[in-house]
């Protein structure tokens, strides 16, 4: 059963502006099924075909003579060929939306979009399904905390019953199908990943080592990214790692979070951090069986933290919003004296998220609790030290089952206000 997507109405806008659409995004996500979906009615090509695949890379100049526009275009990633003929064809006419493109979100293909279509093809990020597409939220906005979203949004949330179900189940379409076994499924992504998607980026030759890479990097999402202490577990060298995590990143398994920078911050840390955009995988990987396991492992709070980011995140990508652009993180090597039930601690500044918009910043703690406590946000009044920047709303995304004002300035808000 098709799973309407938050992203159609961006497709459908975004198409009457531009000669064609590439609709990108990591594998089995349902870049294919939305555009046949949406786009019924027209010729649909498919470069996943290896006998179309070497015909078209033989003689790309045939094809557009047998497959005329509109014409719907499928894994482009693979027949870089075709792209300086995707250009005639757009200079041809005038006409908007002739092509919709399908594509993993590799460096190869962003490079062949930005060199021979640049102006031509605007490019969308469909990521996995996101919370509100689960539970049919039509709420579109991105997660940027002013008072007037945290309004509209207490509007139209749903509460949502098993909350740790979905974070272990994960956001890939086909994982809805409660036949669908949880295990093969991901066991069977990984494999065609990294033969498919990974070989076509990097041509990695040690598969059992790239899997190694894999699984150090699940353990630690959710943290600062050391490059030399996972370089040191699977024993590889560091630029290895560095290659290896772009790889990843190139191809939409993971997101990577720069840390904020400003002048003003001058104790702040310059490590990026690392987050898995599906939580599904990260338990798979981690081997966390059942949801049961994953709500009462080790790892929940990092778990809890990723599925935070990866939902907020999504509501950037399906608002036609890149998230670099916004999201951010921060830490400082300032010590802080806290006080958290009653215990005093000494600990850097952290600030999970930071979201910006124009000359705003909006902090945003992210807490696995359903007691949420004004505390957890005393690293937020460092933003203060920023002349050209005002602190908007706080707050902490936490398990607490209602929008709760802590003061003027924070409020606490359930996990599914995002």
């Amino acid at each position: 059963m098709y799973k309407e997507r938050a992203i159609e109405k961006l497709i459908k806008r975004t198409e009457k502006g531009f000669k064609g659409v590439l609709v990108t995004g990591p594998r089995q996500v349902g870049k294919s099924t939305v555009l046949r979906h949406l786009y019924e009615d027209r010729k649909y090509v498919t470069f996943d075909d290896p006998v179309l695949l070497a015909e078209t890379k033989n003689e790309p100049g045939l094809f557009f003579r047998n497959n005329r526009p509109p014409i719907v275009l499928d894994e482009v990633q693979y027949i870089s060929e075709l792209f300086p003929y995707i250009k005639m064809e757009c200079d041809r006419s005038d006409e908007k939306g002739r092509f919709l493109l399908t594509g993993s979100q590799q460096y190869h293909l962003m490079k062949n979009v930005s060199e021979s279509l640049a102006g031509r093809i605007a490019i969308l990020e469909l990521p996995g399904l996101s919370m509100r597409e689960m539970t049919d939220d039509t709420f579109d906005a991105p997660f940027i905390p002013t008072e007037n979203y945290i309004e509209e949004r207490e509007k139209t949330y749903h509460r949502i019953d098993d909350l740790w179900k979905m974070i272990h189940r994960g956001s890939y379409p086909a994982l809805l199908d409660e036949n669908v076994d949880w295990q093969t499924f991901y066991s069977s992504y990984i494999q065609t990943y990294i033969d498919r998607d990974i070989n076509e980026l990097g041509n990695v030759k040690d598969k059992m080592k790239f899997t190694q890479f894999l699984t150090a990097m699940a353990a630690r999402t959710g943290q600062m990214l050391n490059y030399s202490n996972v370089a040191d577990q699977i024993e590889m060298s560091v630029s290895t790692v560095k290659e290896w995590t772009s790889l990843l990143e190139a191809s939409g398994i993971i997101a990577i979070l720069q840390p904020f920078s400003n002048s003003a911050l001058k104790r702040a840390i310059k490590t990026p951090k690392l987050y898995f955009r599906d939580t599904g995988l990260v338990c798979f990987l981690t081997k966390y069986q059942t949801a049961e396991t994953a709500m009462n492992g080790a790892m929940a709070g990092e778990l809890f933290e990723t599925f935070v980011v990866s939902e907020i995140l999504k509501s950037f990508s399906n608002a036609g919003l890149d998230y670099r652009m916004y999201v951010t993180y921060y830490r400082g090597k300032d010590k802080r004296r806290t006080t958290v039930d009653g215990k005093r601690t000494e600990r850097e500044s952290e600030i999970d998220l930071l979201i910006g918009q124009d000359d705003m910043i909006y902090p945003v703690e992210i807490k696995m609790s359903a007691n949420p406590k004004l505390s957890m946000t005393n690293a937020f009044d460092v933003l203060d030290a920023i002349p050209e920047k005002k602190r908007g709303t706080g707050v902490i995304v936490c398990m607490y089952d209602s929008a709760l004002w802590l003061n003027e300035k924070v409020a606490a808000l359930p996990v599914e206000f995002i």
